[in-house]
């Protein structure tokens, strides 16, 4: 199954969907490009992963490199949905320690709004 992408914004943040597998070859060169197009208009972009079939280390490398991409732009990318292949392939590989991840697109949106709290100690 290709990897399909559907993007739309909700407010100042774009939101893309993810639908099939992340793989070498096209699907990881088409993930990667949305990405930095959308990184020139905003700083906000939340990837929801509830449709991924499958990862492999291509595309882990897409999600890392575009991590780096955002990160040098004071850009940042949350994951939304994370479905149970995605979940599993991210955590035994400790990708998931470089992003918030949230159970639903709307809180990882709202994620980008939330009053940061103050550091206690």
């Amino acid at each position: 199954m290709a990897l399909q992408l559907d993007v739309s914004r909700s407010n100042d943040v774009a939101v893309v969907r993810c639908r099939g597998r992340i793989v070498f070859g096209e699907e990881s060169d088409d993930l990667r490009a949305v990405l930095l197009e959308l990184l020139h208009d905003t700083k906000k972009i939340v990837l929801n992963l509830a449709w991924v079939a499958h990862i492999d280390s291509s595309g882990l490398g897409t999600l890392v490199s575009s991590f780096i991409s955002a990160r040098h732009r004071g850009a940042q990318i949350k994951f939304a949905g994370l479905s149970p292949v995605a979940r599993q392939v991210l955590t035994t590989t400790h990708v998931e320690q470089l992003f918030e991840a949230y159970e639903s697109t709307e809180e990882a949106v709202n994620s980008f709004h939330a009053e940061p709290r103050a550091a206690t100690g």
